[in-house]
């Protein structure tokens, strides 16, 4: 019987609560063996609840969810559940959240539903803590204190006891072990473990939303001994190798970018294309249950700050070793896929090989020759780029008519001082050459994936988006005069939004509110699909060094090329899947909000100028502009609306006065007057341009003193000069 079928009886025999000696007695002999792995999987699915007296029941048949509590800065919360409930959220008052913390995995009952049809609920057990640790402001009171945590999710104050602040200052940022969780009657404690410093750093705050996230930021001494052996590949590392050294062979990447981890060749073959694409043989150097794979495993993936990057690997790997750098050899694994010309993949071969990188080319180098080839005197890179410029248009328009959509959201580019400071914004340049580069790394998951299909592997799976839910982005898209046919497929209909948005003032909004309705993509071992890129097929295979699930994949391929049985079972499959993406999220949580950190700062001092902006997000306690290309998101809170009474209409997207009638829509323009900036709250609060006289200043220019503005951030001295598809 298979283990699916398995966890299906035992479901079924769960026809009231039971102990697991009676869950066994109820099962055949051969089916009794690791019951308590099979009744924890049931329980991590969130299937069945653990109650008392070590009974377990069926969740939905005692209105019990399992799943991730989110909390608001307001005391309330939402769990959002896993499973066969996944969602429906249920809502959390602050007097039913007992001894739960925002992120915790929790078991919640449902009390009542309420008028709208959602549900509300109260914490009965914490299953699995998020934070070990807690980052915030220490505030002394005399021999002990507190830490206020940064994070505004987490309501508690976390009390510190006498001897365990370890030298702290009132206002400074500190790290501290929580030693008691919150519960209905007692304060939680934490004990300081490192201080930071004064938040009026943004080092400081950038290191505060690390902590906070716990990524970490130091290799274990074993993991980096390991990196620091490994040697430039010597002569017999290329035996048995496939030689493209005499292939050209380009990467292509930022101007900032120090890990290359992708190049690519091109031939015209009869009747289509030969595409190279050369990955970093990462696996070659980082093997399965040392202590460089563990430290590897426990980041996921590298994070990239603006300035800066926590690398997944140490740097002698990551931007030396494995990178792909000019002149000098390198092991791949490449894969050579033969595609016709109406941009179809025919076929292709993966090997183990050897490249010597003939350029390192960046985005706009490339988007320069192909807009005018006869300026560039090196022919063969001409001719090279244009015939890959030929193939990228090919496979966009095959991957476009399959049904794939292409969301183009804006990004922006921050750009610092030596201190870390901003010093402009700029929207990130997107050309032909980033096109050109990702239309090759989909072919190349793609033919990877295929590789791989004949067993379980590690997938990159899109769920297509829940049909109600998608409907209210298309009744949304027909508000601002994209009616689309309702009879056709739901992917046309998507294609139809965008396709006609484009190069239109509400292109960014559409593509953002659709991207909403999105579901997340993961990684698994069953392949399902991906409904974004309308790939029945897709991994991801071309970033081991920045990625880990990448060097999983070229484990497998490499296990299977040599015959080998691969080194993850399903089980090890599904939990690396399930730790990759959790990393995945915490990452790019901590990209955000860093990337929104540097943004407050630099408008700090910007208060009184007004900004042209559109209505980027509405909610019922107001409404959130983007203002102009500056990309910075302020909050124009409800209670500063003087003129009328608004009603907040959710469908609809918009703030109504009662009176007046006077509408805030989602995309709609807003002339905007920044109020105040809080630069460790990271909060910009704006007001209407007409509500407020402007303070004199010419909109998005810095005073040059930024000292002469606000209050010190910390006791005893002077305001301190404010140095991933």
């Amino acid at each position: 019987m298979e283990k699916d079928d398995v966890l299906k009886l035992i479901k079924q025999i769960l026809d009231h609560p039971m102990t697991p000696p009676e869950i066994r007695r109820r099962l055949p002999k051969h089916l009794r063996g690791g019951l308590s792995q099979k009744l924890s999987q049931l329980e991590h699915a969130g299937e069945i609840v653990k109650i008392r007296y070590g009974r377990y029941g069926l969740a939905n048949q005692m209105n019990l969810v399992t799943g991730r509590l989110q909390g608001h800065a307001d005391g309330f919360g939402f769990v959002i559940p896993e499973g066969l409930a996944k969602g429906n959220d249920v809502f959390v008052g602050p007097s039913n959240f007992r001894e739960a913390m925002h992120g915790d995995r929790v078991v919640c009952r449902i009390e009542s539903t309420r008028r709208d049809g959602k549900s509300e609920g109260k914490i009965i057990r914490v299953l699995e803590r998020a934070q070990k640790t807690i980052t915030g402001i220490f505030q002394s009171r005399g021999r002990s204190g507190i830490i206020v945590p940064s994070q505004r999710r987490i309501v508690h104050p976390f009390q510190v006891r006498p001897g365990a602040s370890h030298g702290a200052k009132s206002g400074q940022v500190v790290v501290g072990n929580i030693t008691l969780y919150p519960d209905e009657h007692t304060q939680p404690e934490a004990e300081v473990t490192e201080i930071l410093g004064f938040p009026d750093s943004p080092i400081v705050q950038r290191q505060m939303i690390v902590r906070q996230y716990e990524i970490p930021e130091e290799f274990p001494p074993a993991a980096l001994k390991i990196a620091e052996r490994c040697a430039e590949p010597a002569e017999q590392d290329l035996k048995g190798r496939s030689d493209f050294r005499a292939t050209w062979v380009v990467t292509i990447d930022g101007e900032d970018a120090k890990d290359f981890d992708d190049a690519v060749s091109i031939k015209a073959i009869p009747h289509g294309y030969e595409l190279g694409v050369h990955i970093a043989d990462v696996s070659s150097y980082v093997f399965p249950d040392s202590a460089l794979d563990a430290a590897a495993y426990e980041r996921g993936t590298s994070t990239y700050f603006p300035g800066t990057v926590l690398p997944m690997l140490p740097f002698p790997l990551s931007n030396n070793v494995c990178s792909l750098r000019p002149q000098v050899n390198r092991l791949t694994l490449s894969v050579l896929i033969r595609i016709n010309g109406m941009g179809e993949l025919l076929g292709y071969q993966f090997s183990p090989g050897v490249i010597r990188s003939t350029h390192r080319l960046t985005y706009t180098e490339v988007a320069r020759i192909l807009e005018n080839p006869g300026a560039e005197p090196d022919r063969d890179k001409v001719s090279n780029l244009l015939l890959m410029k030929e193939l990228c248009l090919k496979l966009n328009k095959k991957r476009m008519a399959d049904g794939g959509l292409d969301f183009d959201i804006p990004e922006p580019k921050i750009m610092l001082d030596e201190k870390g400071e901003p010093t402009g914004i700029t929207r990130a340049e997107r050309n032909i050459a980033h096109r050109l580069i990702e239309e090759f790394m989909l072919s190349a998951n793609r033919c990877a994936a295929n590789f791989l299909s004949d067993k379980p592997s590690l997938y990159r799976v899109h769920p297509a988006p829940d049909k109600i839910l998608i409907e209210d982005f298309f009744d949304f898209a027909a508000r601002l005069g994209y009616v689309t046919n309702p009879k056709q497929n739901m992917v046309l209909r998507l294609q139809d939004v965008l396709k006609r948005a484009e190069g239109h003032p509400d292109e960014k909004l559409l593509n953002y509110v659709m991207l909403r309705h999105m579901k997340q993509a993961c990684y698994q071992p069953e392949n399902t699909g991906h409904f974004g890129l309308s790939f029945e097929e897709y991994t991801h295979f071309t970033s081991p060094i920045r990625r880990y699930p990448d060097l999983i994949v070229h484990r497998l391929i490499k296990a299977k090329l040599e015959g080998e049985k691969r080194y993850l079972d399903l089980d090890g499959l599904a939990e690396a899947g399930v730790h990759c993406s959790a990393m995945e999220r915490r990452s790019e949580r901590a990209e955000r909000d860093v990337k929104d950190m540097l943004k407050v700062r630099y408008m700090a001092g910007h208060e009184g100028e007004i900004y042209d902006g559109i209505i980027t997000g509405v909610t019922a306690f107001g409404i959130f502009v983007e203002m102009g290309d500056l990309m910075i998101e302020g909050l124009l809170r409800l209670t500063d609306l003087h003129d009328d009474y608004y009603d907040y209409h959710e469908k609809e997207h918009m703030l109504m006065g009662k009176r007046t009638k006077r509408i805030f829509r989602l995309g709609s323009p807003a002339k905007v007057l920044v109020k105040h900036v809080d630069v460790f709250k990271r909060e910009i609060t704006l007001n209407l341009a007409e509500m407020a006289e402007p303070k004199p200043g010419r909109p998005g220019k810095r005073p040059p003193d930024m000292r002469k503005k606000g209050k010190p951030l910390h006791k005893g001295g002077k305001r301190r000069a404010r140095g991933r598809r």
